[in-house]
């Protein structure tokens, strides 16, 4: 070793590539930490474009089916004019109609606004509210509700005509309103509900503006109303996930698929088909055409109405309401529902 070169220390190396780092690392945080100073103020007010997550998957984009949602907004202008042209041709009936595909937002209206006589489709906005109550604890499955005079109706159903005071729990109450449209079954609910005018306010915080509980059922002189669009919405806000947890949609589902009349968009469907529409299980045909429904239907003699959520061969899922009002039992009521919907299923299926 000469005695001007400067003595080898490898133990330096590492100690100023540690130091070089740190001052680094000092550097980057005080550069973020100015950032984030900076740029809060602008994301509080949203003025700063955040990356966007990814917009919900389309049926058979590979990244599962989407729930859909209920958006009306690209109309089927030769279905509308078709509903009109029906309705039109019954002189002394007044219709409405609503249709939305909720995996894509086409639809179909006629006077889908109009308040008109609901009979039982009403008991579909009560069975939402009463699942909303369930799910947040408000109400059990099994809580027994006693059978008064008050909440007594006649008509559709069996709760009727056990003695006062028989209680029923809660789930089968919910269950037999739908299964066999009884109406103490579903004057029980409103009850324990809070009343007429406690469920009132819960349908219009839904948006059902048009749906309002006037008397007890059977309310046989229609004072009770609802509109196409707002039967449709109700079974929509359940299917697309906006309202209940999954059990209580499961619930919602399972106890509107035991509806035991079928006569109405059902038959419909299949008229739409070419079937023949005498068949004595129309359901089952319709499975056989790659169709589910889940439906409630209404009949008070003046008033007829039928909503469904219909399960289409292609995988996506639509809801559709009609309600006819006329003399009382017209036959040409229920024709006319089972016309309208026959339309949907040549649009949106076709022949087979």
């Amino acid at each position: 070793m000469s005695a001007g070169r400067p003595t080898r220390r490898p133990w330096l190396q590492p100690l100023l590539l540690l130091l070089r780092l740190a001052v680094m690392g000092v550097g980057l945080g005080v550069l973020v930490g100015t950032s984030l100073k900076t740029l809060a103020p602008r994301l509080a007010q949203g003025s700063v474009a955040l990356p966007q997550q990814d917009a919900p998957p389309r049926l058979g984009g590979g990244k599962g089916m989407a729930l859909g949602q209920f958006d009306p907004r690209r109309e089927i202008p030769a279905l509308s004019q078709e509903w009109a042209k029906l309705a039109a041709a019954q002189k002394g009936l007044t219709a409405a109609g609503f249709l939305v595909v909720l995996d894509d937002g086409r639809y179909a209206q006629l006077q889908p606004d109009l308040p008109l006589p609901a009979a039982s489709s009403i008991k579909s906005p009560i069975l939402l509210v009463g699942l909303e109550d369930l799910d947040q604890g408000k109400v059990r499955w099994n809580e027994p509700l006693p059978l008064t005079k008050e909440v007594v109706g006649e008509g559709a159903g069996w709760m009727a005509s056990k003695p006062l005071g028989s209680r029923f729990p809660f789930f089968e109450a919910a269950t037999e309103m739908i299964r066999v449209s009884d109406n103490s079954a579903t004057n029980l609910l409103i009850k324990r509900l809070g009343g007429k005018e406690a469920v009132n306010a819960r349908f219009q915080a839904l948006g059902l503006g048009a749906t309002v509980i006037n008397n007890w059922l059977p309310d046989l002189n229609g004072t009770n109303t609802t509109s196409a669009r707002d039967l449709a919405r109700t079974i929509a806000l359940v299917d697309t996930g906006q309202k209940l947890s999954p059990r209580a949609r499961d619930l919602y589902r399972e106890i509107l698929g035991k509806s035991k009349t079928n006569s109405l968009i059902p038959m419909g469907l299949l008229k739409g088909l070419g079937k023949p529409d005498s068949s004595a299980d129309p359901d089952e045909e319709l499975l056989a055409a790659g169709i589910t429904t889940y439906n409630k239907t209404g009949d008070i003699g003046i008033a007829y109405a039928d909503a469904a959520l219909i399960e289409l061969p292609s995988g996506e899922r639509a809801v559709a309401a009609f309600l006819v009002k006329g003399p009382f039992n017209d036959p040409r009521s229920a024709e006319l529902i089972r016309a309208l919907a026959a339309t949907v299923s040549r649009m949106l299926v076709g022949r087979r």
